[in-house]
């Protein structure tokens, strides 16, 4: 059948990856308020730590949040998707630098200090637990609010940080012991796009005819 779709060009199309360059247009967008405190360290956390899925993401709990100092936490993901025992998630994922300020600033704002990390705003106050679904329609709000075209779903944080990973030559390696992929055919996929427009495969006559004497 996947033959059959192939041949007729009837290809499933993925969700654009949300690399830097467009996160950080959303991430402009973060102006207003307690919301946009919430949204930015939430979009900075399921990024920089990995490419979180969203269902992680509205797991994520203090408890499991750990603060090494003022630029980083490392925050425990006790199981994903893919490792639903948590036999091989039980593993610390970074959150540094400007994603690390970003959840301090969510987390003083907000009062945050048990429980679920990303809440509902109700008025001025931090609430309920977010579903998961809050993840793809923040996503897309702020896409929306930076007036970028592409279809951009929750994935799209995963994807492009896969994605971005490759653009700027991390080893593969590196890449999938923060995202916990456990295929390496579905991470090649995001990796290599990114990788792609920097091989010097690509360039090999133009390195050619640089050689003529």
């Amino acid at each position: 059948m996947r033959r059959a779709h192939a041949q007729r060009g009837a290809l499933s199309t993925p969700k654009r990856a949300l690399t830097k360059d467009p996160l950080q247009a959303m991430l402009a967008t973060c102006t207003d308020g307690l919301i946009g405190t919430r949204d930015r360290a939430l979009l900075l956390f399921a990024w920089a730590s990995g490419g979180r899925r969203r269902s992680e993401v509205t797991r994520a709990v203090m408890e499991q949040l750990i603060a090494v100092d003022a630029q980083t936490y490392l925050y425990r993901l006790t199981h994903s998707k893919s490792d639903q025992s948590g036999a091989n998630s039980n593993i610390d994922k970074p959150v540094a630098g400007i994603a690390a300020e970003a959840l301090t600033a969510w987390l003083v704002a907000s009062g945050v200090n048990e429980g679920a990390i990303f809440r509902r705003i109700r008025g001025s106050v931090a609430a309920e637990p977010l579903e998961p679904q809050a993840v793809r329609a923040i996503v897309k709000r702020r896409a929306n609010l930076a007036g970028l075209s592409a279809d951009f779903s929750a994935h799209s944080l995963r994807s492009g940080f896969m994605t971005e990973a490759g653009r700027q030559n991390i080893p593969l390696a590196e890449a999938m012991a923060l995202t916990g992929h456990r295929s390496v055919q579905t991470a090649l996929r995001y990796f290599q796009t990114g990788a792609v427009q920097h091989t010097r495969a690509a360039t090999l006559l133009e390195a050619a005819q640089d050689e003529k004497p």
